[in-house]
């Protein structure tokens, strides 16, 4: 007799709240509906406390070597492990990639990968160390079931608070968080403190050759310079309309607040998910940003701003959301093509040649959402077993102390002054959610998923939450 999904918990991290948050509890209600209980917080938190969670399968938003031990220590506590890549939609240059994302001591403990679409999924099978038993599923990604027009309500109540708040406005994403990082460790390179001192890495160039680290850093200052130049700009040449900058999660947010101070209508905040922000907008100005794609998915008309121009790293890492978007290459232009966007002559971005660079991008754009299709294929892990593999004493033993020495040597790095992981970094980046908003949240995706039947919603070590049928 097989095991029963009911007997089957899903441990859901989420590392950017604003970013990861509502796609996992999509894919919770839906796992729910299937009988899997699932346990949703924040990944740091998960991971200190993953000896209090019953067995089941891990779902990681990644594959790097930052993973090698906790994966480790999850198997031998007798957990499964299933995985994607945040970033791998928008990815760099193969060679890099695989260097900085993918490390195979980690990849040997995943049973199944999700990849957004068909070019993930032959990045993955290219890699030179990919398991010989890996099993790829193009499935799509949570992400992108919340871009899917049958779910836009799910940000109605957002979308009326948008707009009652900025009325008419332009949206502007960064994505400087390799010159512009919450704290300076996390950039491409840290400070120097001498003329002619030769930078360190930081953790952005992890995985980077020198040279091509080196480039981006010039590029993506040169971009910042004049995105800093754009944003004075625009509130000078659209004075009916707000300015919205919206940071990237991980970015200071300090030089885009100094420029609102000089400027009349400029705004800047990274609340909530971008989807109901995109909803709301008019339009929206990026250079390279994921956003980019995400608002050609959503038929939302979207300018990549190119006044600075690398192939290299314009098309060799950023090749989607740029040749998805209307490229403006000086303010002019830029004004020119947002006027037009303003007065309803330019639509979205369109032509079959970006339909089926979508296409081959993107799974899951029709049919079953992305979150259906990777419960399935949880299902059938499950349903393919007579019971659930449980470890012996002696490895659970040692899946303990690794998990002690691992927390211990976490706590003291984290404590240090240098420490990318301060407390205010971590709450940033993952805000306190109250028991009632993840109840309402869990309520509205099972009214647009047609359910009548109520989640239970509850907290686990005051810090998590179990959704359950």
């Amino acid at each position: 007799m097989s095991i029963t999904t009911a007997k089957v918990s899903l441990l859901l991290p989420v590392e950017n709240q604003v970013r990861e948050l509502d796609s996992k509890i999509l894919l919770a209600c839906i796992a729910a509906r299937r009988g899997f209980t699932s346990y949703i917080g924040s990944r740091r938190e998960i991971h200190f406390n993953i000896t209090s969670f019953p067995q089941g399968i891990y779902l990681s938003k990644s594959i790097t070597a930052a993973s090698d031990m906790m994966f480790r220590i999850m198997r031998k506590l007798g957990h499964e492990i299933g995985a994607w890549d945040e970033e791998a939609l928008v990815h760099l240059p193969p060679d890099t990639y695989y260097s900085r994302r993918l490390s195979p001591a980690a990849m040997i403990h995943v049973s199944r990968f999700f990849a957004w679409g068909e070019d993930n999924a032959e990045l993955w099978r290219q890699y030179p160390h990919l398991p010989k038993e890996a099993v790829i599923e193009v499935t799509g990604n949570p992400r992108n079931d919340l871009l899917r027009p049958e779910l836009h309500a799910y940000y109605d109540s957002e979308v009326a608070k948008i707009k009652e708040a900025y009325g008419d406005f332009i949206l502007v994403n960064t994505n400087f968080n390799h010159v512009n990082a919450f704290t300076p460790v996390q950039n491409l390179f840290q400070p120097i403190k001498e003329p002619d001192e030769i930078p360190k890495f930081g953790r952005a160039a992890k995985g980077m050759s020198r040279a091509y680290a080196e480039g981006l850093r010039d590029h993506k200052h040169s971009i910042f310079r004049d995105f800093q130049r754009l944003i004075p700009a625009l509130d000078k040449a659209f004075p009916d309309y707000h300015i919205v900058v919206r940071p990237h999660p991980t970015e200071s947010q300090k030089i885009y607040h100094d420029i609102a101070a000089r400027c009349r209508r400029v705004k800047v905040t990274n609340e909530g998910n971008v989807v109901p922000w995109l909803l709301a907008t008019k339009a929206l100005v990026h250079n390279s940003c994921t956003t980019g794609v995400e608002a050609y998915v959503m038929g939302v008309p979207a300018i990549t701003y190119r006044a600075s121009i690398n192939e290299t790293y314009d098309f060799g890492f950023y090749r989607l959301p740029n040749l998805i978007s209307h490229p403006c290459f000086n303010l002019d232009e830029l004004e020119a093509s947002l006027k037009k966007i303003l007065n309803g002559e330019l639509g979205p971005a369109d032509g079959d040649d970006r339909k089926q660079i979508i296409e081959h991008y993107l799974a899951a754009q029709e049919g079953p959402l992305a979150c259906e299709r990777m419960v399935e294929v949880i299902e059938e892990i499950v349903k393919g077993r007579r019971k659930w593999p449980k470890p012996g004493v002696g490895t659970r033993i040692y899946g303990w102390s690794l998990y002690a020495v691992r927390t211990m040597v976490k706590r003291y790095k984290d404590s240090r002054p240098a420490s990318h992981n301060k407390p205010e970094f971590q709450r940033h980046r993952y805000p306190e959610v109250s028991l009632s908003d993840m109840k309402e949240r869990v309520a509205r995706f099972q009214q647009l998923l047609g359910s009548s039947n109520e989640l239970t919603v509850e907290r686990f070590l005051n810090q998590f939450f179990r959704i359950s049928a």
